[in-house]
C-alpha cells in the first residue's frame, strides 16, 4: 500500500475514533442523580430536520435509541417525541412516532411535541409532559442530547436532577455521522457553557 493511501487511511481511522470518543464522553455528562427503582421513567427523543413524509436515517436512529432507553423495570414509561414541521409539512415528532409504531412495534405510552423548532424549544415544550416522572432521559445523538440536558439544567434544575443516561451511544452505530456531528455539536455546546457540568461525568 502506498504511503499517501496509508496516511489517508490512518487519518480516516483517527477521525472515526475521535467521533466515537466524543459521543461516548458526551453520553455520560450533565446527568443528575435520579431516584432508584421503583420509579416512573420518561424518555424524550429529539427530532432532526426531516424532508418528506417518512422518518429519515437520523430520526430512525434516534427512535431506536429512544426505545432501547426505556426501562423495563419502571413503574410507568412514557416516550415523548419532539420536533415541529421544520423540513416538511409533517412534524418530526409525527414522523418518529409513526416509525416507532409502524416499524419498531412500539405500543406503549407516547406524547408528541409538534411545535418546537430548536433544541431549546424541544426542552421547553417537553417539560410539562415529563415533570411528574421520577427519571428523565433525553435521547438524540449523544452530543446533541448533552446540549439539551444543559438547557434543562438552565430552565429547571430540579427536573434536571432526575436526568439519567440514555442508550444513544453504541460503538459502531452511525459511525460515519459521528465526526461531523461532533464537530458541529461541540461548537454548539460552547453556547451553553458549563451549566450542569460536574454532574454525572462518568
Amino acid at each position: 500500500m502506498r504511503p499517501p493511501i496509508v496516511a489517508a487511511a490512518v487519518l480516516v481511522a483517527a477521525l472515526l475514533a475521535w467521533g466515537e470518543w466524543a459521543h461516548w464522553r458526551a453520553s455520560g455528562r450533565r446527568l443528575g442523580s435520579p431516584r432508584r427503582e421503583p420509579a416512573s421513567h420518561a424518555v424524550v427523543v429529539l427530532g432532526f430536520r426531516n424532508r418528506g413524509t417518512r422518518a429519515n436515517y437520523l430520526n430512525r436512529y434516534r427512535v431506536r435509541a429512544g426505545l432501547r432507553s426505556i426501562d423495563p423495570a419502571a413503574t410507568e414509561n412514557l416516550v415523548v417525541f419532539c420536533g415541529g414541521s421544520v423540513g416538511s409539512a409533517v412534524s418530526e415528532a409525527e414522523l418518529m412516532a409513526g416509525y416507532a409504531r409502524g416499524k419498531r412495534g412500539y405500543t406503549g405510552a407516547m406524547r408528541l411535541d409538534t411545535h418546537s423548532r430548536t433544541t431549546r424549544q424541544n426542552v421547553e415544550n417537553a417539560i410539562g409532559l415529563v415533570e411528574r416522572f421520577d427519571v428523565v432521559t433525553i435521547v438524540s445523538n449523544s452530543i446533541h442530547a448533552e446540549k439539551a440536558r444543559a438547557y434543562l439544567w438552565m430552565l429547571r434544575p430540579d427536573l434536571a436532577a432526575r436526568l439519567a443516561r440514555g442508550r444513544d451511544f453504541r460503538l459502531g452505530e452511525i459511525t460515519l455521522v459521528k465526526p461531523v456531528a461532533a464537530f458541529f455539536g461541540l461548537r454548539a455546546l460552547r453556547d451553553v457553557g458549563s451549566v450542569g457540568l460536574g454532574r454525572g461525568n462518568g
